[in-house]
């Protein structure tokens, strides 16, 4: 992970391991194996630290030497963290509701609100009939209108089919007090089995500005180049009227595209001053965190992350390409984006609020006073909750996040009995344990962990690029993604495995007897010493074959 955008993917790639084998110091945090709803646990927050990850649970031992360190009480912050929804499933969007409750989609195709205080919830919309689920696919974004008084609006994306066409369809729906009925569809376009994107916000003007993946189905940088063709609505940011027509002031007269060049943008927001960031997936490198201006090209499938190759410098100068404001190699898998500017929580104020998927965090991206820049970055909460899908803010500057752990690619210890959750992070303002009825459990920290072997380098390029979807233990997701325990792949010519690592694929591919649609990107921005390393791991770890590669077998073979 790196804070800025950095030119050097291979400099990225050698911190990450390097901060990922310092993790192994962290002290740990004894986890309940499902908490209840309702249950309250105290954590703290640092105040004027950048040294990245400063939560911790209150009650804890100090670390060791060596460890960071926690700051003083007079510049901490005691979090209460609470579980207020449970057993859900997908809540891929959260938003604060005019009636200060909780408002959320479901992947399968629901839309229900639930009382942040009490726990009570209520359905809004029933399970739609036509929302495709599979994958990454279903009902995904939501925005409620501001003015909802007068304009009884609320806005939907999802996914379905139109016989054997895949669509993503835009819809308004009516709030009459109860439930959203009376659904007008705004806007359609293809989509794919994966990079739909998709987010939806309100700009201060009162127009909709929408997010929408590239459809690719590839899955690589050479692609057909669709987020930058102006005939296709893939892989842009667009701006619409409430009623789906094009604003007269766009920036590509009669066109809804605002700005072009993206490939899964998942997190979309507005600050106080009326900037508009976005975060989105890379592929194998370069997840990033853009800020959105009229009319601009960031890059995609030419420029990933910054300008720095050749062709990318000479497309970038062509086209006048802004790069992003921070950039992470080997990537977290970003999704909901919200600001934080609320006194409750000071230390995050002027904050984009980025929760992580892969990364399975809370990222709090502090932002400079002109909202150009990113200046410091904390990671919270790692691994404590699992996936994370979307966070919103109250206007009492409470911070929600839901979790995605029950969605197509779960990560190990994940999901639990009453995942998905909803859960509250608010400032305990009295620093004391709250009063009942809520019930609360004390949760003690596990001893400090002793610094551990360090991996096989190989198992670091592993643990960075290819666990997310084939697991630490090689055994894949059934039907997603193949396993690599005994496969043929691993155990036959090396050369073979060298040219999947470097090339990626893309179709059907037999695996122990079964096939998988595949569409794994190329790693060969890898350089020839760890592409050697991984290979050698994989061969090893999943099928005992023990046996050195050379960086100049991987030489010999990138251009084959």
């Amino acid at each position: 992970m790196s804070l800025y955008p950095n030119k050097n993917t291979h400099k990225n790639f050698l911190v990450a391991t390097f901060l990922i084998f310092l993790s192994t110091l962290q002290f740990a945090i004894a986890k309940p194996t499902a908490p209840e709803a309702g249950v309250i646990h105290t954590w703290t927050v640092g105040g004027v630290s950048d040294k990245g990850n400063n939560l911790t649970e209150a009650g804890g031992t100090d670390p060791e030497p060596g460890i960071e360190e926690n700051l003083p009480a007079a510049d901490s912050v005691l979090l209460n963290v609470t579980t207020v929804a449970n057993h859900l499933d997908v809540a891929w969007e959260i938003a604060w509701g005019p009636d200060n409750w909780i408002w959320f989609t479901e992947q399968s195709g629901a839309v229900s609100k639930v009382n942040p205080e009490t726990g009570e919830q209520k359905l809004l919309l029933r399970v739609l009939p036509d929302v495709y689920r599979n994958r990454t696919l279903g009902l995904l974004c939501m925005a409620i209108h501001p003015d909802i008084e007068n304009f009884p609006y609320v806005f939907l994306n999802y996914t379905y089919m139109k016989g054997r066409e895949l669509l993503s369809r835009w819809v308004r729906y009516t709030y009459d007090g109860e439930r959203l009925v009376e659904p007008l569809t705004l806007l359609e376009i293809p989509a794919a089995a994966g990079h739909n994107g998709s987010r939806i916000v309100f700009a201060p003007d009162g127009t909709l500005m929408l997010a929408t993946g590239d459809a690719d189905p590839k899955n690589d940088e050479a692609n057909s180049g669709i987020s930058q063709d102006m005939n296709s609505l893939s892989g842009k940011i667009l701006r619409i009227n409430i009623d789906g027509s094009v604003p007269d002031d766009n920036p590509f007269p009669g066109s809804p595209v605002w700005a072009l060049g993206f490939r899964v943008p998942q997190g979309l927001v507005y600050t106080s001053n009326g900037k508009l960031y976005s975060a989105e997936h890379g592929s194998s490198t370069n997840d990033e965190v853009n800020l959105i201006e009229k009319g601009a090209n960031y890059g995609y499938p030419y420029v990933i992350g910054v300008c720095d190759r050749p062709e990318e410098e000479e497309f970038c100068a062509k086209h006048n390409v802004k790069e992003p404001l921070i950039a992470w190699t080997p990537t977290i898998a970003p999704a909901g984006l919200d600001y934080y500017d609320h006194p409750a929580i000071p230390q995050w104020q002027n904050s984009l609020l980025l929760v992580t998927l892969r990364g399975q965090s809370l990222r709090v991206l502090q932002l400079n006073e002109q909202g150009n820049a990113v200046q410091k970055e904390q990671v919270l909460f790692e691994k404590e909750f699992g996936r994370l899908r979307d966070v919103c803010v109250s206007p009492e500057g409470d911070v929600y996040l839901s979790t995605s752990n029950r969605d197509w690619n779960p990560v190990e210890g994940f999901p639990l009995s009453n995942d998905d959750r909803i859960i509250k992070i608010s400032a305990n303002k009295t620093k004391q344990s709250p009063a009942k009825p809520v019930k609360e459990e004390i949760v003690q920290a596990a001893a400090p962990k002793k610094a551990e072997a360090p991996l096989h380098k190989g198992a670091l390029v592993y643990n960075n690029y290819c666990a997310s979807c084939h697991k630490a233990d090689g055994t894949g997701i059934a039907g997603t993604f193949p396993p690599l325990q005994g496969a043929e792949q691993v155990k036959g010519d090396k050369k073979d495995l060298i040219r999947i690592v470097l090339h990626g694929l893309s179709g059907p591919i037999t695996v122990l007897g079964e096939q998988y649609d595949m569409e794994m990107p190329a790693f060969g921005f890898l350089s020839d010493q760890d592409v050697a390393d991984v290979v050698d791991y994989v061969r090893s770890a999943f099928a005992n074959i023990e046996e050195k590669t050379s960086a100049a077998e991987v030489k010999a073979l990138r251009t084959k």
